[in-house]
């Protein structure tokens, strides 16, 4: 069976295109003149080396990198979509049966830690089958998979971000764990292949690099278990002039004091920002910014958040996750057999954890032993722009009900400092006024309007 991360396609123009970009600004000729003078690999290598030492790496955004991640721990996964200037398309848990997919195991524990090790993952896998078997859905049954299952995906970035990737690999915070930094090794052999220009001296230029500088320790809030599950942390002051105001200077080149006056009238205002949230090209929703804090999030739904690409996420490291602490899907709250079960897998595996801990096993290397339901707390900000799409996917009936409850509380502590701007936000069928999801809607367009469009009372109910 493969592991690892593999380069399955660059873009056909390879190198040549990252040097022809590093001529252009001090050559003469046309960008095609110089893509024609820049088909020599060993000139080309020579010149991206010495452009990207002097700090222009902007020109290695130009070649582009698809990569395969076959058999990798959903550690990695989540390591890897946290990279926002990358693509990724993730095998879902929500729709595909993982009984099968097998599981990482940390090479630093001895052979009796590894029987006891892979003793727990087979119970909870067999878990996970049973409650399968028994009607649960994926989507929920997945949140006993423990955090060593291997997860498939394809990965595309340009070589700037590649970069960026190996990087925190070989020397940042990825590097403690020695699954990320073997691939991370094995990754970097592969492009120093590809693109001998882009990587061939990365050790070099990258061995002093440090994503995770050291800060002053401070005590846990003791209050930690009685957050609210969202809070607004702070928000751009007078959002929604600013982005009136900023629609009006977009549109009519008008001065700020010009706009703000027209937008003295509230109804100018609501009509304003009504057409900004409704067009499709909304830039001035960026204007305004919201950082917000989600507390008690299953890791399996951590992926769901961190996917969204316009958005600056701060996730604390996977060793900070409340190992008692865990999601009960609605589902099993009916079945007391089902139940006692599922909350005996969770106590099983804090007990596996707590005995290698104590045998001296690292940090790092008990990450594995989390299960998928157990939660973290995280804060990122967005603009409202970005809030738009991410209220409209996970307020949908189709989105997995643990973000959709987080995304509707969300909205509506929006539109208490807000009503006007966020008046129209919510799913797809509230913006556009129509569903996406063709066999898949759910046919409550209506009642989907009234929760929306009203008070919202009903959504929180």
């Amino acid at each position: 069976m493969k592991h690892g991360a593999f380069i399955i396609g660059v873009s056909s123009c390879g190198e040549a295109v990252c040097a022809a970009a590093g001529r252009i600004s001090t050559q003469k000729g046309t960008a095609l003149e110089i893509m024609e003078r820049s088909r020599d690999k060993d000139k080309n290598a020579n010149l991206i080396s010495k452009v990207t030492a002097s700090g222009h790496t902007s020109t290695v955004e130009h070649v582009f990198f698809n990569l395969a991640f076959e058999n990798v721990s959903v550690v990695v996964e989540q390591f890897m979509i946290e990279f926002r200037l990358a693509s990724f398309t993730v095998k879902s848990r929500r729709y595909v049966d993982f009984a099968d997919c097998g599981y990482h195991v940390p090479a630093a524990l001895n052979e009796a830690q590894k029987a006891r090790y892979t003793s727990q993952m087979d119970k909870l896998f067999a878990l996970y089958g049973t409650l399968c078997e028994r009607g649960i859905p994926k989507e929920d049954a997945r949140f006993v998979l423990p955090y060593c299952f291997y997860s498939n995906f394809f990965c595309s970035l340009g070589g700037r971000e590649l970069i960026n990737v190996l990087r925190a690999m070989l020397y940042g915070r990825g590097s403690k764990n020695a699954e990320i930094r073997a691939i991370g090794e094995d990754l970097l052999a592969q492009c120093k292949e590809a693109a001998p220009g882009v990587f061939g001296d990365f050790e070099a230029k990258n061995a002093g690099y440090c994503d995770l500088p050291p800060l002053p320790e401070v005590q846990d809030d003791p209050q930690a278990d009685t957050q609210p599950p969202v809070a607004v942390l702070s928000q751009t002051p007078d959002a929604e002039l600013l982005v009136a105001q900023t629609a009006l200077m977009e549109r009519y080149g008008c001065t700020p004091e010009t706009a703000k006056a027209a937008l003295a009238d509230k109804t100018v205002l609501r009509r304003t920002l009504d057409a900004v949230v409704g067009g499709g090209r909304p830039r001035a929703l960026e204007a305004a910014c919201f950082t917000v804090r989600f507390c008690d999030v299953s890791l399996s739904t951590l992926t769901h958040f961190a996917r969204h690409r316009i958005q600056s996420i701060a996730i604390p490291s996977l060793t900070t996750c409340r190992r008692k602490n865990h999601i009960i899907p609605p589902c099993l709250e009916a079945d007391a057999e089902l139940l006692d079960l599922y909350l005996d897998a969770f106590s099983s595996t804090a007990a596996l954890y707590d005995a290698l801990k104590s045998e001296g096993v690292s940090e790092d290397d008990l990450i594995y032993v989390l299960l998928s339901g157990n939660v973290i707390d995280f804060v990122t900000t967005l603009n409202a722009r970005e809030l738009r799409l991410f209220l409209k996917l996970r307020t949908c009936t189709r989105a997995q009900w643990e973000i959709r409850a987080l995304a509707t509380e969300l909205l509506f502590l929006l539109r208490k400092d807000n009503p006007l701007l966020f008046a129209s936000f919510g799913p797809s069928c509230v913006i556009d006024g129509k569903c996406p999801e063709g066999r898949m809607c759910c046919g409550k367009m209506d009642e989907m309007q009234k929760t929306f469009r009203g008070t919202g009372e009903e959504a929180q109910a």
